[in-house]
This record gives structure tokens, C-alpha cells and sequence, in this order.
């Protein structure tokens, strides 16, 4: 007689399921390659080949993995596979690849260690400002702004004009000068936000502190 299987709990099948819709789902695996990415970025420029080759690469990859932001989402939509999870691990991604990237680029001497410090340390900041507002019941105080969007633009064009380095259509575009003019006006950009955001929270962070 054949052995009959063990029965399933059904809190274990319930438990097994939740896990698959939080971590295994495909907006999600998108969102995870966006981390998976930054020791992949990193790792380039320890390949042995020529410069201009390593800056290709890094540009390519860093171009496709952060397109990745813009498509999980419109996945997760699409499929109706939105979850909490995925609306927080989504954000985290995006910040740890533009954080590794300038770091990337303030060793290699294409950024100014003070805009890496101004773009690094104001993402902290208003990650924690989101946090207690979201503690105190006024998360949409801090919701994203048109200012905030304009921030990422313009800083996630200038990344890979810095990590390319080189010319581009005929020597008509140095992407080095570019790279730096944008991320100079992304630092700009990221202070004002970041004093709109924080002029928005002041009135419900007074309310909460009496």
C-alpha cells in the first residue's frame, strides 16, 4: 500500500501563500533586481578592461535596472499584484541604487562628494520624516510632490551621463559636463524639496508635539 502524504496545515498553506504573493511575485522579483544590481555596478569597474568598456557597461546596466522602477510598478497594476510589501521594498530599491551609484562615482572622482552628501543624507532624511509622519496618522502631508519628481528626473539622467564619461553623437554631447551641470541641479532640486517637505510636516509635527 502506498503511503498516503502528510496533510498540509492549512495555516501553512495560507502562510506559504502570503509569502509567495510578498516576495515571489513579478513586480517584486523586478524590484529585488534593482538591489541585486548595485554589487553588480560596482563590480565593473574592477573588471580587467578598458575603461571606456567598463563605462558602457555600467551605464547599460544602470539605465536598464532603474527602467525596472517605472515597469513594476505598471506590472504590479496590470496583474493586480500590488501588495504593502511591495510598495515599501519598492522605494528602498531605488534609494540604494542611486546611493551605491554616486558613491560609485564620487571614488571615481565624477561627483563632488558634497552633492552625494546632500542627495544621500536628504533621502535618510525624509525616509524618517515619512516614517513619523506615518507614525503620527499624516503621511499625506508628506506624499510625493511634482518637486520630488523632478528631483529624480534630473538625477537619474545625470547618473548615467557620469558613469558613460565619455562623448556622445559625434563629440556634440560631453557627457561629463552634462553629468555634472544635472547633478549639481539635482543637489538644488533635492534641498528644495526637501525644505517643501519638511514645511508641509511642520504644522502636524506642532500639532503632535503639544
Amino acid at each position: 500500500m502506498r503511503p498516503q502524504p502528510w496533510p498540509v496545515p492549512a495555516g501553512a498553506s495560507w502562510a506559504h501563500d502570503t509569502i509567495t504573493r510578498m516576495f515571489w511575485t513579478l513586480p517584486t522579483i523586478m524590484t529585488w533586481t534593482r538591489i541585486v544590481a548595485i554589487p553588480l555596478i560596482v563590480g565593473v569597474f574592477y573588471l580587467p578592461i578598458a575603461e571606456p568598456m567598463r563605462n558602457l557597461i555600467a551605464t547599460v546596466m544602470f539605465i536598464v535596472f532603474a527602467a525596472t522602477d517605472w515597469l513594476d510598478g505598471y506590472l504590479a497594476r496590470r496583474l493586480n499584484q500590488t501588495s504593502a510589501f511591495g510598495a515599501f521594498l519598492d522605494p528602498v530599491a531605488d534609494k540604494f541604487l542611486v546611493c551605491a551609484s554616486l558613491i560609485v562615482l564620487v571614488w571615481l572622482h565624477r561627483c563632488d562628494a558634497l552633492v552625494a552628501l546632500v542627495i544621500i543624507g536628504r533621502e535618510i532624511a525624509i525616509s524618517a520624516l515619512r516614517e513619523w509622519m506615518a507614525e503620527i496618522g499624516a503621511r499625506r502631508s508628506v506624499a510625493v510632490h511634482m518637486l520630488g519628481k523632478l528631483k529624480t528626473a534630473v538625477q537619474m539622467t545625470a547618473i548615467p551621463f557620469l558613469l558613460y564619461d565619455g562623448a556622445l553623437f559625434g563629440g556634440l554631447v560631453d557627457t561629463r559636463i552634462w553629468g555634472t551641470g544635472l547633478i549639481w541641479a539635482a543637489a538644488v532640486l533635492t534641498i528644495w524639496s526637501m525644505v517643501y517637505y519638511l514645511q508641509k510636516a511642520l504644522p502636524d509635527i506642532r500639532a503632535n508635539a503639544r
